[in-house]
């Protein structure tokens, strides 16, 4: 759903997270990208790919999940009248986590774990992707309808300082 100002039809409430993940979405492609590279680009070509996929989902991705767990899922909660109602959800990035971990482990040896590192990489574009596609199906469109921009605008700064705190937390 779209508010009108003035007559003026606006964006909706949520475009924020749309864009934001349309921001992502290379980042997410680079993990298949990646996959399909294992055994068949040089070793030192493949750690370098590895290395900046790691990257990413350490200091972008993770903190975004835990800005949605805190944030934005309770909201969504709120708009169902149900708050564990995106618990699967929370335990999407669970597993998201998980396999970052086992990336990390796998990244300083990726010649040496080819099945595996391919496994985690296909891994966490499908579920990326997947939980990506529920939250723009189902979630986003339900906040489109409960909140104002306003509230919108505030649950952002939120996810904001909630993604802050997260990346400040991996750097120590």
């Amino acid at each position: 759903m779209t508010r009108t100002v003035a007559g003026h039809p606006s964006v909706r409430p949520t475009e924020p997270l749309r864009a934001e993940h349309r921001e992502l979405l290379p980042h997410i492609e680079a993990l298949r990208t990646a996959a399909d590279h294992v055994g068949t680009v040089p070793a030192v070509t493949l750690r370098t790919e590895v290395d900046v996929a790691y990257a990413f989902l350490t200091e972008h991705l993770i903190p975004h999940a835990m800005a949605e767990d805190e944030v934005l899922y309770p909201e969504v909660g709120r708009a169902l009248g149900a708050l564990g109602a995106t618990a699967t959800m929370s335990r999407d990035h669970v597993a998201v986590v998980e396999l970052i971990d086992e990336l990390g482990v796998l990244r300083h040896a990726p010649d040496e774990h080819a099945s595996e590192l391919r496994r985690v990489l296909y891994g966490l574009h499908a579920l990326v992707m997947t939980h990506f596609g529920k939250e723009e199906a189902i979630y986003l469109p339900l906040l489109d309808e409960h909140l104002s921009s306003d509230e919108a605008s505030r649950m952002f700064a939120s996810m904001e300082q909630a993604a802050s705190r997260a990346r400040s937390q991996h750097r120590r």
